[in-house]
């Protein structure tokens, strides 16, 4: 009898596991898939980035998240040729060797078509011979960026939007620092709803970003302060452009894993997820969002 019971018991965890599996599997079938490429980067936290990214959107009950890290050399890259179209995001997170010209066609293709693309912070620092990726971001720094590759895009004083041809290098920033960020389109569906100015946590303020800018619209900038070692101008922080049939969404913050916690960033990037896969937002805003005097971080 006793042997018939932890029978009876084994089945029915059997049986439960089962039927968990299988709901898990639903689940996950039922979100949009995101791939995170990672591998290669300048800020050597990236492993800690991507893992704070991952679990950002798949808290959202949105996402479900692959990671695809290229290989640590270039004279390795050949076998880098992820499926960006079994996605509907790609999430860069990379900054470091060209991919394999087919890896490029392919991601081209991908967003062409209506694939959806999200550049944090140092990723916008890639590529820099490779035209349809900086029209895919609109702007970009450093790998001797200049006037060749389009202009500086900046707002005055006046709240007035200036594109500037002037020649000079492409990229540079201040000391690290906490700074307000200013909304400038209240309307789009990533910023609609957000406060017009609120703290974001100690970051590289990026500045002199240059490119075609084509299809841009600027959500949000940043004062690069003189006396931090800025361009005294309001900076893009948060970007989105139109290509082809795809959207992208274009951040210069994220550098370090405290400048990742700040709520403000948490809260652009799974918008900005749904928003590039979708082309909607129906997230609500958080309730400990950052006002526009103070920090507001998620506990590590």
């Amino acid at each position: 009898m006793q042997k018939l019971r932890l029978l009876l018991v084994s089945l029915l965890a059997i049986t439960g596991l089962f039927f968990s599996l299988c709901l898990s599997a639903q689940s996950n079938k039922n979100k949009m898939r995101v791939l995170i490429v990672d591998g290669q980067n300048n800020h050597g936290n990236w492993p800690q980035t991507t893992q704070l990214m991952k679990g950002y959107l798949e808290e959202t009950g949105l996402f479900s998240v692959d990671i695809a890290t290229t290989p640590g050399s270039k004279k390795n890259m050949d076998g880098f040729k992820p499926v960006f179209s079994d996605y509907r995001v790609v999430l860069l997170n990379y900054n470091g060797d060209a991919w394999p010209a087919e890896t490029q066609s392919a991601f081209e293709s991908f967003v062409k078509n209506g694939g959806g693309v999200l550049s944090v912070h140092a990723a916008d620092n890639s590529f820099p011979e490779w035209l349809e990726y900086n029209k895919m971001i609109g702007l970009g720094g450093w790998g001797n960026r200049s006037e060749k590759d389009g202009p500086y895009v900046y707002y005055d004083q006046d709240g007035k939007l200036v594109r500037d041809d002037s020649p000079g290098r492409g990229g540079s920033h201040g000391a690290f620092h906490p700074f307000k960020v200013v909304t400038r389109n209240k309307k789009h569906p990533i910023t609609k709803g957000l406060p017009l100015e609120w703290m974001h946590s100690g970051d590289e303020l990026y500045d002199r970003l240059r490119g075609p800018a084509e299809n841009m619209t600027v959500l949000a900038t940043a004062y690069s302060a003189k006396d931090k070692g800025g361009t005294g101008r309001n900076e893009p922080m948060m970007m989105v452009i139109r290509y082809g049939k795809g959207r992208v969404f274009h951040t210069t913050l994220g550098h370090g894993n405290d400048s990742q916690r700040c709520i403000g960033f948490i809260t652009y990037l799974q918008r900005a997820a749904e928003w590039a896969a979708t082309g909607k937002v129906k997230q609500k805003v958080p309730a400990g969002f950052p006002g526009p005097d103070q920090v507001s971080l998620r506990p590590e």
